[in-house]
């Protein structure tokens, strides 16, 4: 099913990887730490929609330039490295990938844990050179005691998170169903098991976004306000 769709290009991905070495270059010659967002969401909110909107109102109000960065940039980053395709076949397929996903956390790297090593490392790296918007990687839990970091979330009825996974994936509704409440436990799992973390516990997050409820635009705008403000 084409989950593609719902993220970013490539090109918008590896372009953000690339200046990652650069932003983080450049925090030994910075007074301030700049802002980092993490966005999560439950599976079936628009959070790329939201996480563009974003982007282009972080620029417009700081005149410089945000980072987006999302599991879909560390498949591509993955494939640079010469990560073994197998490897990113058995993505979230296998119990293995737990365990290596958990090796991430540990000063002893396991052989064949590259993929994930590069997931962990992206997520600490984008977060420290700040000016990114983080869409899910349990970024929130991950950073959740770097000063600079402002975390929010998504969440949204089962009706609205169906038909919005309907009309992306250009599948029907019953598809649709079926692919949401796979996907979000799924999820719950893997975060429960790589951050021993639940991702729907409230106090993880500065605020949370009813995407039902609100315009993307509208959720941008509150978001922007509140993390830029904290930062000054």
């Amino acid at each position: 099913m084409p989950i593609g769709e719902l993220a970013p290009s490539v090109e918008q991905r590896m372009k953000a990887y690339h200046e990652l070495s650069h932003r983080v270059g450049a925090l030994v010659k910075r007074a301030a730490l700049k802002p980092t967002i993490t966005l999560s969401r439950e599976f079936g909110c628009e959070a790329f929609p939201v996480a563009g909107e974003l982007i282009r109102q972080a620029e417009k109000k700081t005149g410089e330039p945000w980072l987006l960065v999302d599991k879909s940039l560390l498949d591509a980053v993955a494939r640079e490295h010469h990560v073994p395709e197998e490897i990113m076949k058995a993505l979230g397929s296998k119990p293995r990938w737990f365990d290596d996903m958990l090796a991430t956390f540990s000063q002893n790297w396991k052989s064949d844990a590259d993929y994930y090593r590069l997931l962990c490392e992206q997520v600490v790296m984008t977060a420290s050179a700040g000016n990114a918007v983080i869409v899910g990687l349990g970024a929130a839990i991950i950073t959740k005691s770097m000063a600079n970091c402002c975390h929010f979330r998504l969440i949204a009825d089962h009706d609205f998170k169906v038909v919005s996974i309907a009309k992306r994936m250009k599948i029907t509704k019953q598809e649709a169903e079926i692919i949401v409440l796979d996907r979000q436990k799924e999820r719950d799992r893997i975060i429960r098991k790589l951050l021993d973390a639940n991702e729907h516990e409230p106090l993880h997050y500065h605020a949370i976004f009813n995407n039902g409820k609100s315009k993307n635009q509208q959720i941008a705008r509150a978001i922007i306000e509140h993390a830029l403000g904290c930062s000054r």
